[in-house]
């Protein structure tokens, strides 16, 4: 990101370019460096995270700047740099390797291991491992491969691991929650993280807890295989589907098809990079569809002189590797009971013509960049054993909805029970305590049926609560921590895990969300406030989707009075939905200390379209 002209701060300050104390080590010594010594001063970029960016398919110094930051400040590292990127390039016979990848020869490291080894042909290592104990002989090839099983080394906290539990639509219960909480009391520190992909995320277990945590998670119908690398992810899904009379109809079925199609399939475990794909059939937009690989969202056409109900096909969307491209309509109508065979397909294409030679930009995003949204319904028509219909009308509202606060559900024709609500709940950034698992799970089974939803603004749902417990229900205590209405301020705020968890990220991203929203909150009391979102990511990969959201905050760092702190580069007026629209850069290196200063005007009169509600 271009530092050489910043518009001045909402608090009237110009924001200072960098200037570096302390120079960089030579390029001649920067091989003998430990991975925890730092490269890049000006964004305190140490040369390990340099080398995970250089695996994960950075190969060049533009690529390592948008990915790391590295580089991009005074440029007095970019020597070091260069010598690290030659350093890293793989041996002819590890090139000589790949005699899988459709491309022909390659330079990506994450290849070369792929090739070697199916990412799920690794679970015998892992229970190796388990038996033993001795994660520090676990080699980088190791670490990428356990990530199918959804297993992830984090190197904030060497020895200790998190697991990313898929969780098709979001759908949990109040079973699974409580054996998620005992779990992460018996090998954790007490919390778990609600994901943007509506999953849960487990953390501080060692390698040798992972057979016992797997074998209860099985027994309540979890699983954490394909949540990480070069997979399907999770697929998400409208959390209130089934329930909210705002919907074409209930997709979660659908949802459940295509994953038991790829699941455990190694037709779809060597993708070119991670593919992510919603599943829709609300019509309140609630589940950023345009920051998706390939998404289905409710429309209709005229078939043989009826109305069908089904989906428009959209395409390409994406975070990171160069920033939020919205995903593009293929011009494709599918109906529902062929749709997860269609997602199929396209997951296929681009399986097998996606491209390998750089982990930046190996997503379908680029694939479409490089040969055009014509050629893929070509290539799709061609893998489809019929005609493709042409796309119907985008039913979806263009105001996303977050489904909080206290709703009816639809009411069955046939039924003559009491009305049914259903209740969201915010949870605060998605990290939510032990204790308050345990709470959510008994609320679900004393109000309702067990059943709960997660959202990919990281909150809950708790469904099917008659209408004559509400009041019951409202007056709970745990509802002051989890409540169903927040501020505007706090129902739209998203972040990201951030860098305690994360080695991309650049700073803190979870308490500075909460400690500049709760600041806003006091500052804006009395106003009224138009819907907004808030969102956070710590680094540019964009895993809070920043720039899709009304104000969006990316993680950087800069120096204040020679000291370096955290900071955070400021975004506006992003939106995903039928309008979606790419954020604007509005200012840079804000030190996050002065961001409510920065934020506050912004909040009380920023012009904002598309924004979160009810």
């Amino acid at each position: 990101m271009a530092h050489a002209a910043r518009p001045p701060a909402a608090n009237g300050k110009m924001l200072r370019p960098w200037q570096p104390e302390v120079l960089p080590p030579p390029p001649e010594r920067v091989g003998r460096l430990l991975e925890e010594a730092l490269v890049c001063m000006c964004h305190q970029v140490t040369k390990g995270q340099i080398l995970d960016a250089i695996q994960n398919g950075c190969r060049s110094l533009e690529a390592l700047g948008r990915c790391t930051q590295a580089g991009t400040g005074c440029g007095s590292c970019q020597a070091s740099l260069g010598e690290l990127l030659t350093q890293s390039q793989p041996s002819q016979a590890d090139v000589a390797g790949v005699n899988n990848v459709k491309r022909g020869q390659t330079t990506n490291k994450i290849e070369v291991m792929k090739a070697a080894k199916d990412g799920l042909d690794c679970i015998a290592d892992i229970y190796t491992f388990a038996s033993t104990g001795n994660w520090q002989e676990m080699s980088e090839d190791d670490k990428q491969r356990f990530k199918w099983h959804g297993l992830f080394y984090r190197k904030q906290t060497p020895g200790h691991f998190m697991l990313r539990i898929r969780m098709t639509n979001g759908f949990t219960t109040a079973r699974q929650l409580r054996v998620i909480a005992d779990l992460s009391d018996q090998y954790g520190k007490g919390f778990c993280d609600i994901t943007t992909r509506q999953q849960i995320q487990m953390r501080w277990f060692t390698i040798s807890d992972v057979p016992d945590i797997w074998s209860r998670l099985a027994e309540v119908g979890l699983t954490s295989k394909q949540t990480g690398m070069d997979n399907v992810r999770n697929v998400c899904g409208c959390p209130a589907a089934g329930l909210t009379p705002h919907e074409l109809f209930d997709a979660s079925s659908v949802c459940r098809e295509f994953t038991e199609i790829f699941l455990d399939n190694k037709a779809f475990t060597n993708l070119p990079r991670k593919f992510n794909v919603t599943i829709t059939g609300c019509l309140e937009n609630c589940c950023h569809t345009e920051t998706q690989d390939l998404a289905l969202v409710p429309s209709y056409r005229e078939l043989e002189g009826q109305q069908i109900n089904g989906f428009n096909v959209y395409v390409g969307g994406k975070q990171g590797s160069g920033g939020y491209t919205p995903a593009q309509p293929l011009d494709v109508f599918v109906q529902p009971e062929k749709a997860a065979a269609l997602c199929a397909r396209i997951v296929e294409i681009f399986r097998d013509h996606g491209p390998r030679e750089s982990r930046t930009r190996a997503r379908l995003a680029f694939l479409i960049e490089e040969r055009g949204l014509a050629w893929l319904r070509a290539e799709l028509q061609r893998r489809w054993n019929e005609p493709l219909e042409l796309a119907g009308p985008d039913l979806r509202k263009k105001h996303h909805v977050d489904h909080l606060g206290i709703h009816p559900q639809k009411i069955s024709p046939c039924s003559d029970s009491p009305p049914l609500y259903y209740a969201g709940l915010l949870v605060p950034v998605g990290r939510i305590t032990t204790d308050q698992l345990r709470g959510v799970a008994d609320l679900a089974e004393r109000y309702g049926t067990g059943d709960i939803r997660l959202t990919v603004q990281q909150n809950l749902l708790i469904p099917n609560i008659p209408e004559g417990r509400l009041g019951a229900f409202m007056d709970e205590p745990l509802l002051k921590d989890l409540p169903y209405d927040p501020s505007p301020i706090m129902r739209g705020l998203v972040a990201c895990t951030g860098i305690d968890y994360c080695h991309m990220a650049l700073i803190e991203t979870k308490e500075w969300a909460i400690k500049i929203a709760r600041e806003l909150e006091q500052r804006t009391a009395g106003r009224k406030i138009l819907p907004l979102s808030i969102h956070w990511s710590g680094c540019s990969a964009g895993c809070g989707l920043h720039q899709a959201a009304t104000i969006g905050l990316q993680g950087c760092r800069t120096r204040v009075d020679g000291k370096i702190v955290d900071a955070a580069h400021v975004f506006v007026n992003g939106r995903s939905g039928p309008d979606a629209r790419v954020a604007d850069d509005l200012m840079y290196d804000v030190p996050c200390s002065e961001l409510a200063d920065a934020l506050e005007p912004l909040v009380k009169h920023l012009p904002r379209t598309g924004a979160a509600s009810s």
